[in-house]
């Protein structure tokens, strides 16, 4: 053989050692997160996603064109509303807990097509929100100095006057995405720090307000000679209520994290528990003193807890109120940078998007590249848009999510558990594989039971009295009942938001509709009531279902058809444009899709037969992801 050439047996030995090497190159593009989120970090990434600028901004605009000092009730009706899809939250994170929030709630309980179209939601939700919140950070911070910021840029580099653009490219807006994003892509614990030190601040000037609030109360101003408690009556209340909703719209944020944490059949619903009682708690208190320190119509929407201050003489102390709120802004905008990978990762994990966003980085452990890249996104929005005109938009798919989730709690808690017919991962078979995405590594939590009866039949005390509904087969009439359920719910949303005015019909026949609606809505939830439930001693999970689910569906289509038309053109156009995705990429690169004949494997699958919505599933977990050998949180 001549010299220089590689024998037989040299390349067989170079081939044995790239086989070796193939799982060390398979790691580094590992797509596992870290759990290295606690309980308190998890509470504050709530927190900040709640308390921001809603506090500095939309308590003034509620007390002075809606509600007047009855703003504090407005936000006490809006947080129990919120309560209710924060349950639906909480459930769903403790027992499904991984990354991707309401598009992985829908995935389990409705399927993939659904899933997508809120994911793709969700998407545009975070991203318009992020830049929202940056142009408003930049407004505070150029209100501080004077707006010399704004004279600055107009003056060296224009402005323009078109329709949807802003009035001049606001440089600092999209200066502080692009720096917020390069500290999110360092890692969770990075995040969690700086959510920390900015919602501690934040916390401590909202306590600070508060007690000087009440120090410089005066009782008078919610007298008659000042137009009174509730001024605009209870109408203005529940204007007020609507608005005060969107306050609370941020402690999803932590069901979307629950990957990331340590301990999320626990956290999860403590810290959305907590998160959601200090903010409605802030929100109170800061309103009541706000009333309090000076008349209610005399107050400046933009920026009404500062200039309370000023006009009281206390001008320190409004640069104190403007400091908190770039801390609160910053807190928001975290917890959204935070959020938007992470459910661009869980899509692209399941196929549904492009595989670039599934990558992680192999050190910090979060997706790196979808955060860079939708942070770019953002801030070239946040750099151009004027947001104003969108922000209703925020509010629709926020809405839409909430919905689907409360539905899917429905949903999984009268789906009927099958025992495994696979090895599990104590006992793996000789074809068991390993899968990453979130479609392979589906679990129901709670082994099979031999129970009788099974979730979705008639409970044994009701059928001496309704047996003529154990005739229909297991899951049948909970299927009918939930879809009568929905049904009624949108209708009575009409009615109820609409009124007679736009119904045209006779005083007698719109009577009889809210009353026919009503009459079905509570049939159904009655119908699914008889029927037996999901119950798991070691978990969270909701009380009274399905009447808090249903009412949490009803408010938020009530709230979503108060909408403009024009958002809800807007939205149409955005879901066609998902539509366009999905048939156009998703389906054929999704791991459903593309999933290997059953048998094949040792691994079960979610499906979704005739009259079952998924079947229960015991998934194998990947090493990297087993809660006993759980990486350390060092960056």
């Amino acid at each position: 053989m001549a010299r220089g050439l590689p024998s037989i047996a040299s390349l067989a030995r170079l081939c044995q050692k790239l086989n070796r090497l193939k799982p060390l190159e398979d790691s580094t593009m590992d797509t596992s997160l870290r759990r290295c989120l606690s309980t308190l970090d998890l509470t504050l990434l709530g927190v900040g996603g709640m308390v921001g600028s809603g506090l500095y901004v939309l308590t003034g605009t509620v007390a002075k064109d809606m509600a007047g000092p009855a703003v504090l009730l407005s936000f006490g009706v809006a947080a129990v509303a919120s309560l209710l899809a924060a349950l639906c939250y909480a459930e769903f994170g403790a027992r499904v807990p991984r990354t991707g929030s309401a598009y992985l709630f829908t995935y389990v309980s409705m399927g993939e097509l659904w899933a997508f179209l809120i994911g793709w939601n969700v998407l545009l939700e975070y991203i318009i929100g992020g830049a929202a919140v940056a142009r408003a950070w930049s407004g505070y911070l150029d209100a501080m100095f004077s707006h010399r910021i704004r004279n600055f840029t107009e003056t060296h580099v224009g402005s323009w006057e078109m329709s949807l653009l802003a009035q001049y490219p606001d440089f600092l807006a999209a200066g502080i995405i692009l720096l917020a994003s390069a500290f999110v892509s360092c890692g969770a614990r990075v995040s969690s720090w700086l959510n920390h030190t900015f919602s501690t601040i934040s916390l401590l000037v909202i306590l600070f307000i508060i007690i000087l609030g009440f120090i410089l109360a005066q009782p008078h101003n919610w007298s008659a000679e000042e137009g009174g408690f509730a001024p605009f009556g209870f109408s203005g209340v529940m204007a007020g209520t609507a608005s005060c909703f969107y306050a609370f719209v941020g402690f999803d944020v932590i069901a979307a994290s629950s990957e990331e944490a340590q301990n999320p059949r626990r956290s999860v619903p403590v810290a959305i528990a907590i998160s959601l009682a200090l903010a409605a708690g802030a929100y109170i208190l800061v309103s009541t003193v706000l009333t309090l320190m000076v008349p209610w119509h005399s107050l400046d929407p933009d920026s009404a807890l500062a200039d309370a201050f000023y006009r009281r003489g206390y001008r320190w102390a409004g640069f104190i109120v403007a400091a908190g709120s770039i801390c609160a802004m910053n807190t928001v905008l975290l917890s959204l940078l935070f959020s938007l990978p992470r459910i661009v990762y869980a899509m692209a994990v399941d196929g549904l998007f492009f595989q670039v966003f599934a990558r992680v980085h192999p050190r910090t452990q979060v997706p790196v590249v979808g955060t860079l890249v939708f942070g770019l996104l953002t801030a070239f929005l946040a750099l151009l848009l004027d947001l104003e005109s969108l922000v209703q938009f925020l509010s629709i798919g926020t809405l839409l999510a909430y919905t689907f989730v409360a539905t899917s709690i429905i949903v999984l808690r009268y789906q009927k558990s099958s025992p495994p017919s696979s090895p599990g991962p104590a006992s793996p078979g000789p074809l068991t594989k390993q899968h990453r995405s979130f479609s392979d590594h589906l679990q129901l939590v709670g082994a099979a039971q031999a129970s009788i009866p099974e979730p979705g039949e008639l409970q044994p005390a009701l059928r001496p009295y309704l047996g003529f509904l154990d005739g229909y087969s297991p899951g049948a009439v909970v299927t009918w009942a939930t879809g009568v359920m929905l049904a009624s719910v949108i209708t009575l949303g009409f009615v109820l938001v609409f009124g007679n005015s736009a119904l045209h019909l006779p005083h007698w026949g719109y009577i009889l509709l809210l009353l026919a609606t009503s009459f079905a809505f509570l049939l159904s939830l009655l119908v699914l009531g008889a029927h037996q439930q999901q119950y798991q001693e070691d978990l969270f999970q909701i009380p009274m279902v399905p009447l808090i689910p249903a009412l949490s569906i009803l408010l938020n289509i009530c709230l979503m058809l108060k909408l403009s038309y024009l958002t809800w053109v807007r939205f149409s156009i955005w879901l066609l444009l998902g539509l366009a995705v999905y048939f156009g990429y998703g389906i054929w690169h999704s791991k459903e899709n593309r999933r290997e004949p059953p048998g094949t494997n040792a691994t079960s699958y979610v499906v979704f037969p005739r009259g079952s919505l998924e079947e229960t599933v015991q998934a194998v977990q990947p090493p990297s992801q087993a809660p006993a050998h759980e990486p350390g949180c060092m960056e």
